[in-house]
């Protein structure tokens, strides 16, 4: 009896987890998590879409990715959001330098609402062209 219960647990554990980590769909957070590729993919294919820099002044002025838009992680709040994204559909990708402060404002977002959210990490190892 306690090995099939045991048995019965770790099934169900391995059911939960492999649900939750489903690459084409949105991770558990709510927000998409994509590759560095796909994100660059999109960038070349895709006009109406925000391309948001969760980082400082000064790192953004440090360099960017083309098309970039900075919008700070410490300034993101319910108020400065509807300013500077009033449409919750439109789709969105994030990135910071590391993937830390991008996925806690792809977060903040998908919590307010916003439901076109693309997260992809950091500029550190941003792979293509940079701005300056």
């Amino acid at each position: 009896m306690k090995k099939v219960f045991i048995l019965l647990i770790s099934a169900l554990l391995i059911f939960s987890l492999a649900a939750c980590t489903m690459p084409w769909d949105k991770n558990s957070d709510g927000y998409k998590q994509i590759s560095y590729e796909e994100a660059k993919k999109i960038m070349d294919e895709e006009k109406d879409i925000i391309i948001l820099d969760v980082r400082t002044q000064e790192e953004f002025e440090g360099g960017y990715i083309k098309g970039a838009v900075l919008f700070p992680s410490q300034e993101v709040n319910e108020k400065t959001v509807d300013e500077k994204l009033p449409d919750k559909d439109q789709k969105i990708l994030i990135y910071c330098s590391s993937g830390g402060r991008s996925k806690k404002v792809a977060q903040q977002l998908v919590d307010m609402g916003y439901t076109n959210i693309y997260e992809f990490g950091g500029i550190n190892s941003w792979p293509y062209e940079i701005q300056y």
